[in-house]
């Protein structure tokens, strides 16, 4: 089978390399021509674990390619899947605008029966208006399918996820287009991956109720933290216990500096927003917003009563993606700190494993005030403060006494929770982290 994944952003490559891996022949377009070039040689333009690989080799087993002609896609694909972004609009609904493009281009290309695949996440009715968008500029009549097939990859894991998937959710009306996409994922059938198999409408809300869950689990035990504070509980046992009921599990139950990225944080906003044009309260959802971006303000003040004064205090953050083993930064909670350390005239000591050449384009040194320092102990070379904000792997094992020794007091700041508060307390550092005692 040949397919086109139209968008060669996360979603898209990922799925892509994903489903040539799997012995399919794939044609991924995007405009970008520079992408498109280091795609060719199988550069990636960002960091996602393996992907490089499974890129590299199969572009050179000749079952991946890329161009930016949406035609060469469409001409040679059955299947076309529309993967590119829908960012968010001022009022936080999402914004079409690419994919009606996208499905404006491809009906001027169908030359036979096509299914249309939504990869990318959009809100309910979003299959009614490709539909309807392609009927409308189509050149000959042909007949085609559309189907919501919406993606679950977490990044950092996004190989895993898609070769062994929780599941595969398609929204079709069409037992045709049904039959040719469980074709295309016959390989997990082997693993006896769960398949949902709905109406469009039910699977485009799947993955808006899915993310939102996600969010609300962390905003909540965001908020259990502040309580733990008050009362003198740890939240990290509180979460255990909670975890350990079945119906509850441990996943998202981690207290931290909020929630970020390019998923939760649209999605939240867009639900909600689909829910007010059908007027519908769904007010869990636009709690958990509220109280994310409560728990963003509350890490700073805890940074600003721990240093007393801002204006002049070296603070060294490690780790600006919004999460470990990515290099995103789109809402990424760091950000956010650092904006606010920054108006209160703080320096910043920043480091990150792979996300500093992206940082430098959003925050660049010679306008900001920020030094981006070679590792963690760089970062800590007389500052004042350290302030861990995302959990990669190597600041859960730092030479402490080494860092206590370069810092020019022995402020720590564990928003991850990475240390035990005991352990710090001997080695001398005044310590803060989220929830715990």
């Amino acid at each position: 089978m040949h397919i086109g994944i139209i968008g060669s952003g996360y979603v898209g490559l990922v799925t892509g390399a994903c489903f040539a891996e799997f012995g399919v022949f794939v044609t991924c377009v995007d405009k970008d021509e520079r992408k498109i070039k280091s795609l060719k040689k199988g550069v990636v333009p960002f960091y996602e674990p393996g992907l490089d690989d499974v890129v590299k080799r199969n572009v050179k087993q000749g079952r991946l390619k890329f161009t930016t002609k949406i035609g060469e896609a469409v001409d040679d694909s059955l299947v076309v899947f529309i993967a590119v972004g829908t960012p968010p609009r001022g009022d936080g609904s999402a914004d079409l605008k690419y994919i009606d493009g996208v499905a404006r281009e491809i009906a001027a290309h169908m030359d036979g029966y096509k299914v249309i695949v939504t990869k990318s996440t959009v809100p309910v009715g979003t299959g009614k208006r490709v539909r309807e968008i392609i009927a409308r500029n189509m050149k000959e009549e042909s007949n085609f399918d559309v189907v919501a097939n919406p993606e679950f990859l977490r990044e950092g894991a996004a190989i895993e996820d898609f070769m062994r998937p929780n599941r595969v959710v398609i929204g079709a009306s069409s037992q045709q287009a049904v039959a040719i996409l469980k074709d295309l994922y016959r390989p997990l059938y082997l693993i006896e991956t769960p398949f949902v198999i709905t109406d469009v409408e039910t699977a485009e809300l799947i993955k808006y109720a899915s993310n939102s869950f996600l969010a609300t689990k962390i905003s909540f035990i965001n908020e259990v933290a502040n309580l733990c504070e008050k009362v003198g509980a740890d939240v990290n046992v509180v979460a255990k216990g909670m975890g350990l009921d079945r119906r509850i599990g441990a996943k998202f139950l981690h207290a931290g500096p909020g929630f970020g990225g390019s998923c939760f944080p649209k999605d939240t906003r867009a639900l909600l927003r689909l829910a007010e044009e059908h007027d519908t309260e769904l007010s869990v959802v636009g709690a958990a917003i509220s109280a994310n971006e409560k728990q963003r303000t509350l890490v700073f003040e805890k940074i600003r009563k721990g240093l007393g004064e801002l204006k002049g205090k070296a603070v060294a953050v490690l780790g600006l993606s919004f999460k470990p083993n990515t290099d995103d930064l789109r809402d990424a909670p760091s950000l956010s700190l650092i904006e606010k350390l920054l108006a209160g005239k703080a320096k910043i000591r920043a480091y990150d494993p792979v996300a500093m050449d992206r940082a430098k384009t959003l925050l660049p040194p010679s306008l900001r005030g920020i030094s981006f320092c070679r590792d963690a102990y760089d970062a800590a070379r007389g500052a004042d403060a350290l302030v861990i904000v995302t959990e990669w792997n190597q600041f859960r094992n730092l030479d402490l006494e080494k860092v206590k020794a370069l810092l020019k007091q022995p402020l720590f700041f564990d928003l991850r929770n990475i240390y035990e508060p005991e352990k710090m307390k001997r080695l001398g550092f005044r310590y803060f982290c989220v929830g715990r005692p």
